[in-house]
């Protein structure tokens, strides 16, 4: 593997780190990858285990996040079987598995961290730590990773357990961000989708198709997140200048999409799989 470049943990530490070019699968993985992982997570920053609205970039996340939970909703009603049960790993704060609930869904979710899972527990849900904490046998008709599968150490292995919870008709729904982007291209090291060493691996739609394929898994849609461009612009406005710059970001965020168009490399993509027959 290549270097492909070099950067660092804007968020928590100043940490250098490097990212890795795998031919193959055409994917990053960072390097490093930090025993301890937790304590890159200990910050007031990281806002989808805090649920902060502290900064106006904060009430703008949040404002996104509304608009999201209803598209979130409206896709996972599109793959619903007879018992519709969802399992959400990463579950964050819990507002997405809250109005599933709300919505008839049974509803089960899991996250790693307390201060989240305290916050969720506040709305009326209940996670779990770790999918080992899952009743033995349960399946899933959708599971959910929101921006999740590129925090999970032990890729395979992780990948492994989540098409073994889900049922023989389930479907498997994954959102992350893509390296292939303009916006990442335009920000290079600042691009704040890298989010080192949190996020392991950094994909591309090559590499999401090829690493389920192995699993017995294929893709069946393709959709994008159209308010990531925008909100990661900014974040790497800041991580790249020192300050928010609103203009600069807008107009990134949009050339990025209207780019994508053509190129369908949008900031983030939501990948829907479905068991190969």
């Amino acid at each position: 593997m290549k270097l492909y470049l070099e950067t660092k943990d804007y968020t928590l530490t100043g940490e250098s780190f490097k990212l890795l070019h795998d031919p193959v699968l055409d994917m990053l993985i960072t390097e490093p990858q930090p025993d301890n992982l937790g304590r890159y997570y200990e910050s007031e920053d990281y806002i989808s285990h805090t649920d902060a609205k502290k900064s106006l970039v904060d009430k703008m996340y949040h404002t996104v996040k509304g608009y999201n939970l209803k598209s979130k909703l409206s896709l996972i009603n599109s793959y619903a079987g007879t018992d519709k049960t969802i399992l959400d790993v990463g579950a964050g704060t819990g507002d997405f598995l809250a109005l599933a609930k709300k919505c008839g869904w049974e509803a089960s979710g899991v996250e790693p961290n307390e201060l989240a899972r305290l916050k969720a527990k506040e709305k009326g849900v209940e996670l779990l730590e770790d999918m080992n904490s899952l009743p033995a046998g349960q399946k899933f008709d959708v599971i959910t990773l929101w921006h999740v599968l590129e925090h999970l150490p032990n890729l395979d292995e992780q990948i492994s357990k989540l098409v073994g919870l889900l049922s023989d008709s389930g479907t498997l729904i994954v959102a992350v961000p893509n390296f292939k982007s303009y916006d990442a291209a335009y920000y290079k090291q600042f691009w704040a989708a890298y989010d080192v060493p949190r996020h392991l691996w950094h994909f591309s739609q090559k590499s999401v198709e090829g690493i389920f394929a192995k699993h017995g898994m294929k893709l069946v849609r393709t959709k994008p997140m159209f308010f990531d461009a925008f909100y990661v612009s900014l974040l790497s406005e800041k991580y790249k200048n020192g300050k928010q710059k609103f203009l600069s970001a807008f107009g990134i965020g949009l050339m990025s999409n209207i780019r994508a168009l053509g190129t369908k490399e949008f900031s983030s993509l939501i990948y829907v799989l479905k068991r190969a027959q």
